[in-house]
């Protein structure tokens, strides 16, 4: 049943829980943002507050104790390594239509479907003096290369670490034999 057509005994005490639900939604959103993007004013925009005001609004998040303890634990998530994975992925393996549609569009797209566009493997765009947009995208190849020294590293890293185990388990056989 929609909220509008609920009956409360108290309406305005319902309406501003409805409103603190949904503050409290934007702020998630937000810490979600902030961890990710590292700037207040934009993060608060990609939450959902008023363009206007998403300055004020995103620092007053930050001022926030259970904001900043939720931003810490999501940049502590975040920090493993695999995120930098990912990104090369997404730059190696990552669709491009969205740039192409964007490159071939007759006319410039407004700001709200630009801001829906996939455009992570676009490293430059220019408009050219003609009207039309030149897109530059990130090098492939050079994001799989990165790709295969970061394996390989990982690799050579799970190699000696499980070097260093068997040879502690071998040390900790021959000090119980001594013992003996």
């Amino acid at each position: 049943m929609p909220h509008s057509e609920r009956r409360f005994r108290s309406g305005r005490k319902e309406v501003i829980i409805i409103r603190k639900n949904a503050n409290k939604q934007l702020r998630d959103d937000f810490c979600c943002y902030y961890a990710l993007l590292g700037n207040a004013e934009e993060a608060a925009a990609k939450a959902g507050f008023p363009g206007e005001s998403a300055l004020r609004e995103g620092i007053g998040c930050l001022r926030s104790s259970g904001c900043r303890k939720k931003i810490a634990e999501l940049r502590e998530l975040m920090t493993s390594g695999s995120e930098v994975l990912t990104g090369l992925k997404r730059l190696a393996f990552g669709s491009c239509k969205d740039a192409a549609v964007l490159a071939f569009a007759d006319e410039l797209p407004p700001p709200e479907v630009i801001g829906k566009l996939d455009l992570f493997n676009v490293s430059e765009i220019k408009r050219v003096k003609g009207g039309g947009v030149e897109v530059k995208l990130f090098d492939r190849l050079k994001a799989l290369e990165k790709l295969f020294e970061l394996e390989n590293t990982f690799s050579d890293r799970d190699k000696a670490s499980g070097l260093m185990n068997a040879l502690m388990a071998d040390a900790e056989e021959g000090d119980e034999a001594e013992d003996q």
